[in-house]
């Protein structure tokens, strides 16, 4: 380890991050990964088993987890889980917004409305709940400030074929990683947005079967090891609040993004 790496260690001990998602994929890598470098990790998630797994993975290294199950989409679960936090901790650092799914890949004119709003609730009103309710906390807080992450996609600037309502709503996590950047400058709360493509997940692995692509054909897409995207998120939540990585893009990178379409 470097002498750096040693100093960021040492300056994140007490902090205390929030993961959402964080019983599976980039979650559950970005959960372990702040763990090992010293943060307090609440863990949440709509399943409450995964969540407990990993967090008594955790204390056996001698890491402080804390597992409790929530529904991003409801306002009243997100509330609790808030309160339960600062009942626990007392404050907040670091808010890792990466709770998402997908709808059925299918033509706008068959997309369910049920389909469209569920994608809307969880990546969009979702972010917008934890984002509120980490902003009072930080606003609040003392010392005052905090940092909000907000898992964006390599979707927030191209779409895939079939994917009206997760483009969507990743276009408008850019807005909102905007606006909560700007409406956060009086209070030292940044916000920055990861834009990711093709991490090696349980959601990714139809990538190495085969997707459609913009000019109709199925290609293979190369995948990257999850944990490059915990190291990326781990670097922008190791930052002073002086300074943010508004966006960063980190992808496989062969896959099919630039130039797209």
């Amino acid at each position: 380890m470097t002498q750096s790496q040693v100093q960021e260690q040492a300056d994140a001990r007490n902090k205390i991050a929030l993961v959402t998602g964080a019983g599976s994929g980039i979650g559950k890598a970005t959960a372990r990964k702040l763990l090992a470098n010293g943060y307090s990790v609440v863990l949440t998630g709509r399943r409450q088993a995964p969540l407990d797994a990993l967090a008594d993975e955790a204390r056996e290294r001698g890491e402080d987890a804390f597992a409790l199950a929530c529904d991003v989409t409801d306002a009243a679960s997100v509330a609790s889980l808030f309160d339960a936090i600062r009942l626990r901790y007392g404050r907040l650092d670091m808010l890792f917004n990466n709770a998402g799914r997908n709808a059925p890949p299918v033509e706008i004119d068959q997309m369910e409305l049920d389909d469209w709003r569920s994608v809307v609730d969880t990546n969009l009103t979702g972010v917008f709940l934890c984002t509120r309710a980490a902003f009072a906390m930080m606003k609040t807080q003392t010392p005052q400030g905090g940092r909000i992450i907000n898992n964006g996609s390599i979707s927030a600037h191209a779409p895939r074929p079939l994917s009206i309502a997760y483009t969507a709503t990743k276009h408008a996590i850019t807005g909102l990683t905007k606006s909560v950047s700007l409406d956060g400058r009086p209070y030292d709360i940044v916000c920055g947005q990861i834009d990711i493509g093709n991490a090696a997940t349980e959601m990714a692995e139809r990538m190495a079967r085969g997707v459609p692509q913009a000019n109709g054909a199925i290609a293979v897409e190369p995948l990257m090891d999850v944990d490059y995207v915990a190291d990326a998120v781990l670097h922008m939540a190791n930052l002073p609040l002086s300074a943010n990585v508004q966006f960063m893009t980190i992808m496989a990178s062969k896959m099919p993004f630039v130039g797209r379409g």
